[in-house]
């Protein structure tokens, strides 16, 4: 069976929902960058239960009413990538951690450029929160979304406005 994909309109732009079974599989940007995320051929269900629930959950985190997400995750990648994107679902709502701090966090202090490539791989914006990673010196760094949706979500925890990297 192929994933189950919608799409749905956000502040930050459309996101694409991709469920593989019951579980969730991945959120895409609208203009996401070819092969970031590997998922082949997807089918379109715009009532499949586990797309609609993630779709709720969102617009409930978009509305300011939600801190924290309740959905079945299906992480595919490499047992590195797996180990970051879990450490991600550790950083509080409004909290930021550096690329450094998830490297220590998974016992790789070494690793912080490998850290920052899985992350850039992270199949599941927003809701294992990579927007939540920036660079030690508090910049805001890469985000597959773009630095400005990097910054609105950022903003709609309550973070302050960081400074941009270049």
């Amino acid at each position: 069976m192929l994933p189950q994909y919608k799409t749905i309109p956000t502040p930050v732009g459309e996101l694409i929902l991709v469920a593989r079974g019951t579980k969730l599989a991945a959120i895409l940007w609208e203009n996401e960058r070819l092969n970031r995320v590997r998922l082949g051929p997807l089918e379109l269900d715009n009532d499949h239960p586990t797309l609609k629930e993630t779709e709720r959950q969102l617009l409930e985190y978009f509305a300011g009413q939600r801190r924290q997400f309740e959905l079945a995750l299906d992480f595919a990648g490499t047992d590195f990538q797996v180990r970051v994107w879990q450490a991600l679902l550790t950083i509080p709502f409004g909290e930021t951690r550096s690329y450094r701090d998830i490297a220590v966090q998974i016992g790789q202090p070494t690793a912080t450029r490998a850290v920052g490539a899985a992350n850039g791989r992270n199949p599941i914006s927003i809701i294992a929160p990579c927007h939540r990673v920036i660079g030690t010196s508090g910049s805001l760094t890469g985000f597959a979304g773009g630095l400005a949706a990097k910054q609105f979500l950022l903003s709609l925890e309550g973070q302050q406005s960081l400074q941009l990297a270049f």
